[in-house]
């Protein structure tokens, strides 16, 4: 299958460099990469070209657009010479490339029948650059927005599945971490589908998400143990159950085994089969087991990590006995009728749990318990607000983050912080003009806001976008309406 996720996969970990074609019926792309990185393209789409993007981002006027071929100047970049005419700045200019690049990258993901090459230079010098845009970001949004099309199970559904790395786990969804979580070695992937309770469609848009993030690799089914050689994962740093876990993994343990369901903490569904239950509590105590430890842990965390291994055990003793299972899934069940006080306190929790995970940069689990804490209150702003933050925090979540912005501002629409996320949001994807107009909102709810006032003389005078550093680091909470 020739998919430009495959491609931009192989360019990527490989630190390649050179010029991937896009071709199909009379669309041309051309996207240029030095070791790894996607630095530029070329396309004959009417809408992709930066006198384009510009206009639709409101960094020219009608008038200018409508002339743009009064601009063209043999071998100089258009950008740069509207630059120099003073018609943009070069913050326009870097917000319009970010823009183009993202599109006209994506814009060839629901393409399964192009024609697709890279032609690769070899020992050619590394050519200068702005690394404008993360090609993980570009996978990972791509295969997301696309529409599931049969080319993708036709690829996959013959293969045999291995873990691989986990540097880019980061970018899953909950749903995509169970999928890659019963994904071990040498299983082939329709016999992981048929242990999992989510839809086929879903399923393999997650197995090619995960395989063009590099957390697994496939081979095909009918390969010899010999024919393939030694199998990547083997020689992995971080592979599951290699070693026993740090005291960090011991005390983020603890904290889910409080917070979450004994099914969570397996990450397995309701339905799970009693031999999901017992391969992954044998996973989980593989890793937490107190003999996998050093003694100069044990002597230092004994304590904590019997606590953790027995409850892990606890949980597992549970599912796997059927009456005590029936028994915990009625008593569960009958959680969801308590008292609205009790609800408003569990809520409550959860959001000072979530707060004190996200102060200690844990995101994931942010997320986890905030998102708890929405849907049992959804008419605290706070709640939003900082479920938004830790979603900013995370590729993957950064569309829901915005959505939750939103949500936020809804609620409070005086509270000047919800602007000012949304605009630290903007302006990390690039999005300088509507970044803005969040800091300006913010300006208005609170003329005295430091941060607001700041970045808005920031974007007025051109310079580069520093990111969500300042807002994660004040106290957004402190803020009450007056």
């Amino acid at each position: 299958m020739k998919h430009v996720a495959l491609f931009l996969h192989d360019i990527y970990f490989r630190k390649r460099s050179g010029r991937l074609v896009f071709k199909h019926g009379d669309i041309e792309k051309y996207f240029f990469f030095t070791e790894g990185d996607l630095l530029q393209i070329k396309t004959n789409q009417p809408g992709e070209r930066l006198g384009e993007v510009l206009f639709r981002l409101e960094k020219i006027s009608r008038d200018d657009h409508a002339r743009m071929d009064d601009f063209v100047e043999p071998h100089t970049n258009i950008g740069e010479v509207l630059k120099s005419k003073g018609l943009i700045s070069e913050a326009d200019l870097e917000e319009a490339l970010v823009y183009q690049l993202r599109e006209t990258t994506l814009n060839t993901f629901p393409y399964f029948d192009a024609d697709v090459i890279f032609q690769e230079r070899v020992g050619a010098p590394a050519e200068k650059g702005v690394h404008r845009i993360s090609v993980p970001f570009l996978i990972e949004y791509g295969i997301r927005r696309m529409a599931y099309d049969p080319a993708i199970k036709a690829f996959l559904a013959k293969k045999v599945l291995r873990p691989h790395a986990r540097s880019m786990v980061h970018l899953l969804t909950e749903e995509e971490k169970k999928v890659l979580g019963v994904i071990q070695g040498g299983v082939p992937a329709e016999k992981v589908l048929a242990g999992l309770a989510v839809p086929a469609e879903l399923f393999w848009k997650s197995l090619f998400l995960l395989l063009c993030l590099d957390l697994i690799d496939v081979e095909p089914e009918t390969s010899s143990p010999s024919a393939r050689g030694p199998a990547r994962e083997s020689s992995r740093a971080g592979a599951p159950n290699e070693k026993a876990a740090d005291v960090d993994e011991v005390m983020s343990m603890q904290e889910n085994l409080t917070t979450k369901t004994y099914y969570q903490i397996f990450d397995l569904p309701r339905t799970a089969s009693e031999e999901e239950i017992k391969k992954a509590y044998f996973n989980l105590a593989r890793k937490f087991h107190p003999d996998r430890f050093e003694r100069s842990v044990q002597a230092a965390h004994g304590d904590l990590i019997d606590t953790v291994f027995d409850s892990i055990t606890n949980a597992y003793r549970t599912l796997i006995s059927k009456d005590k299972r029936k028994a915990y899934d009625s008593a569960a069940s009958g959680a969801h009728s308590e008292d609205p006080q009790d609800a408003m306190k569990r809520a409550d929790i959860k959001f000072r749990q979530g707060k004190t995970l996200f102060v200690r940069e844990r995101y994931d689990d942010a997320v986890s318990l905030l998102e708890e804490a929405v849907r049992i209150q959804k008419n605290k702003g706070d709640y939003y607000l900082l479920l938004a933050m830790a979603e900013a925090k995370l590729p993957a979540y950064r569309k829901k983050a915005e959505e939750d912005f939103l949500k936020a501002i809804g609620l409070e629409p005086w509270n000047p912080e919800g602007y000012v996320g949304l605009g630290y949001l903007y302006k990390n994807e690039g999005l300088m003009t509507k970044a803005g107009r969040q800091f300006q909102k913010a300006v208005e709810a609170d003329p005295d806001h430091r941060l607001a006032l700041q970045e808005l003389e920031l974007i007025n005078k051109g310079k580069k976008p520093t990111g969500l550093k300042g807002l994660f680091s004040s106290n957004i909470f402190g803020s009450k309406k007056k």
